[in-house]
């Protein structure tokens, strides 16, 4: 069985990150979506949230299975029995900053490839930052995240307001 590992915060998850997903899948046997718990940032949801986010919007692809992790994603990679990181280039200015994040993963685990798939170009102008930004101003970003996603930020935004 040939696994990969897809890491990320995915606050919340973007159509850009789905469309990562769906194609990793179809690429691998399995793929295992990784949730950075990162005590450093304050993320718009709690891991568990994003977790659930994403089993809810991968549940109709087979071979996704969502995990949390924290620390470094060699370590994850490793835990999980994967070979492959999967990461997401939208712009150079990704490219530069994966890049180096593969270089130096390439040196703490040789073991480990990172393979980047660019995001199909409907998606290129994506960040989770930009729509987060969007809902905070209490816009519809249903164009840019998947439903489930979309309503779990109108209850959060919502819950901010009260």
């Amino acid at each position: 069985m040939v696994r990969a590992v897809y890491p990320g915060t995915f606050d919340p998850c973007t159509f850009g990150h789905l469309d990562i997903i769906k194609r990793a899948a179809s690429q691998f046997d399995e793929v295992i979506i990784g949730v950075l718990r990162n005590s450093a940032k304050t993320p718009l949801f709690s891991t568990e949230e994003r977790v659930n986010i994403l089993r809810e919007v991968t549940k109709d692809i087979p071979n996704i299975v969502v995990d949390s992790f924290h620390g470094l994603s060699v370590d994850f990679v490793r835990e999980k029995n994967a070979h492959v990181i999967i990461r997401g280039l939208r712009a150079i200015t990704d490219f530069e900053y994966e890049l180096q994040m593969a270089q130096t993963n390439r040196v703490l685990a040789p073991d480990i490839d990172t393979m980047f798939l660019t995001t199909s170009l409907e998606y290129a102008y994506l960040s989770s930052t930009t729509v987060k930004e969007v809902a905070a101003f209490g816009e519809d970003v249903s164009k840019f995240v998947p439903p489930y996603a979309a309503e779990m930020m109108r209850r959060r935004f919502r819950q901010k307001e009260s």
